[in-house]
């Protein structure tokens, strides 16, 4: 599939169900019981949850077809990196989802870029975020440490990686740590997730 056969428009309230459902088929692996991860698919209710607290709707954007098919979903929240005299607004992103059948067929990077230009276009300056570290550098992002920046724990690897989307915004974040949504943090909402789950 070409990348020109796909549009990336705004999710819209009648996209909610098919974004969920999409999300929930991307990450359903039949492993992660025994990886040790949550019983069921967690992404499907984090998208939820985003749409009510700490998402922000004009970066939830969805891939469609030509035929209106929506494929693919991406979304963006509040985030910050906090240091001893001050707390830094940025982005953080995910889950990026894409339909099993329409993975790896570029649908994941135009959703990406064009989350990329769409933040920059609302004026955001940097976005910070966990991901595969040998998937993201295509699109620009580095380790968060080149910044200076460490984890809430105050740990860095390669997993966390950043971008600034102003040059030199992330300069004031030296020394500082990010936070995330604890919509994010699994621990926390295992038994809301199961349970959501269960009536999806």
């Amino acid at each position: 599939m070409e990348t020109e056969n796909i549009t990336v428009r705004l999710e819209e309230e009648k996209d909610y169900q098919k974004v969920e459902e999409i999300t929930r088929a991307a990450f359903n692996y039949p492993d992660r019981v025994t990886r040790g991860q949550i019983g069921c698919p967690y992404e499907h209710w984090m998208v939820h949850e985003l749409r009510h607290r700490d998402g922000i709707p004009e970066l939830s954007l969805v891939a469609q077809l030509k035929n209106g098919t929506i494929v693919g979903h991406i979304i963006c929240s509040k985030a910050v990196v906090r240091t001893e005299n001050c707390e830094l607004p940025v982005l953080n992103f995910g889950p990026l989802s894409v339909q099993p059948e329409y993975q790896r067929q570029g649908v994941g990077k135009a959703l990406i870029r064009a989350m990329i230009e769409k933040a920059k276009e609302l004026d955001y300056g940097a976005i910070l975020f966990f991901g595969r570290p040998e998937y993201y550098p295509q699109f620009g992002f580095k380790e968060a440490e080149i910044y200076g920046v460490s984890d809430a724990e105050g740990y860095n690897y390669s997993a966390f990686m950043a971008m600034e989307l102003k040059k030199g915004y992330l300069k004031n974040a030296c020394g500082g740590r990010f936070f995330e949504s604890d919509i994010y943090n699994d621990e926390l909402n295992r038994g809301t997730v199961t349970e959501f789950d269960r009536d999806f």
